[in-house]
């Protein structure tokens, strides 16, 4: 069986490897449009960006990883086109046969429009190893970095430019930082946390255009402020790569719809990871995580090869930013109400409750109490909210 693989990315290379790892002897073909070998994203904002890595610490496995497994790698040459009725993809001028094909293509930057000054030189999105290594000479000492969005991407980047000694501001049209994502608790921590390394974070205020000739000079906001700018990073956000299946007739339904199993509405053509939504709860959920897409990409390795197994998703995520490790468990929608437990030496938590039912968790520097409410999260039970507001409460008991 022929096996081609669009996208060589988190899941695109789990998903690789798990099918050698199931004893597939098929030829697998990966295609990706970077020319970077299968890499991870999340130390791009992080320690990339400082320097403290290079690229090679970035890749998922050595190169000669996918030689030895006999994945052949198709590597700055983006698909053109997929016909599911010949079952074959066009690849820098090639024709490629398959008998599945696998679309693991990931998620795009949200960019300003050129009318907002979007394509002005010196302005930044923080997506791929080419936009981080073209950033770097930006960030220098003193110089002043604009970062127009305050989600995790610009809240990370945040952290960085300012423990490199850059005049850092942050714009966030929502009335809070992190507001789509998290409970005003948590963006009440990470707002102090920024303003305690220097950070200046603008909520309810818009950018109105950034300004300059060619070059990006500074951004003026929606309350008619201007803010002067070397450079600037625009971390609004993404959405999913399905610009090939929409265009080869495949189902879109926030992301590329796929069912239980990752089979999408095409013939023995499958989905995994930031670009494939599937059924949550009665209607459908797409994750932007390294776990999902591991996790989603593993279990439709197995149903390529006819293991029939659903995805169950156990949402899990994680921010790093100065000190602060946060990790997130579980989905918060729908939330009602917030528990919060203290820690020790400053560690926080605080507990989604939809009613009596633990939703999720934000843990910040706090992994004991993430790891004991990913399990009750996980195992469908919600411990009464009292006890774990109270700092007394033996958290491993909750699990008994």
């Amino acid at each position: 069986m022929r096996v081609v693989i669009i996208g060589a990315g988190q899941a695109g290379a789990a998903l690789a490897a798990k099918l050698r790892g199931l004893g597939h002897s098929g030829p697998i073909t990966m295609i990706g449009a970077e020319s970077a070998p299968p890499y991870q994203r999340p130390p791009l904002s992080k320690a990339y960006l400082k320097g403290e890595i290079g690229p090679e610490r970035l890749w998922l496995r050595a190169p000669e990883f996918w030689a030895d497994q006999g994945v052949q790698l198709r590597l700055g040459a983006p698909v053109t086109a997929i016909d599911t009725g010949a079952r074959s993809v066009t690849v820098d001028g090639d024709v490629l046969f398959y008998d599945a094909l696998a679309l693991t293509t990931g998620s795009s930057p949200r960019r300003l429009p050129p009318a907002m000054g979007g394509d002005l030189a010196g302005v930044y999105t923080l997506r791929g190893l080419v936009d981080v290594d073209l950033m770097r000479a930006e960030v220098q000492p003193g110089r002043r970095v604009v970062i127009v969005g305050g989600g995790y991407i610009g809240l990370e980047a945040a952290a960085v430019a300012a423990q490199l000694g850059l005049d850092v501001t942050v714009v966030e049209m929502a009335p809070r930082i992190l507001q789509r994502v998290a409970s005003p608790e948590t963006s009440g921590y990470f707002r102090a946390l920024h303003a305690g390394h220097g950070v200046k974070v603008l909520e309810g205020t818009g950018l109105e255009r950034l300004l300059g000739e060619t070059r990006v000079t500074g951004a003026r906001l929606t309350d008619g402020r201007a803010l002067a700018a070397d450079f600037v990073i625009v971390g609004v956000g993404i959405t999913p790569d399905t610009a090939l299946a929409e265009a080869a007739g495949l189902l879109i339904d926030n992301g590329i719809a796929t069912d239980s199993h990752g089979r999408t509405s095409a013939p023995d053509v499958w989905a995994a990871g930031d670009c494939a939504s599937f059924p949550w709860q009665g209607g459908r959920l797409r994750l932007e995580s390294v776990g999902n897409a591991i996790d989603q990409a593993e279990v439709v390795a197995g149903n390529i090869l006819g293991a029939d197994t659903p995805y169950r998703a156990t949402p899990w995520f994680w921010s790093d930013q100065y000190d602060c490790k946060l990790q997130i468990a579980g989905m918060n929608t729908g939330y009602d109400r917030i528990v919060t437990r203290p820690g020790e030496g400053g560690a926080v938590s605080f507990w989604y409750y939809q009613g009596d039912r633990l939703l999720a968790l934000d843990a910040m520097n706090d992994a004991r109490a993430y790891m004991v409410g990913k399990r009750l999260i996980e195992a469908g039970k919600s411990p009464d909210p009292a006890l774990v507001a109270d700092p007394a409460t033996d958290l491993k008991a909750l699990l008994r």
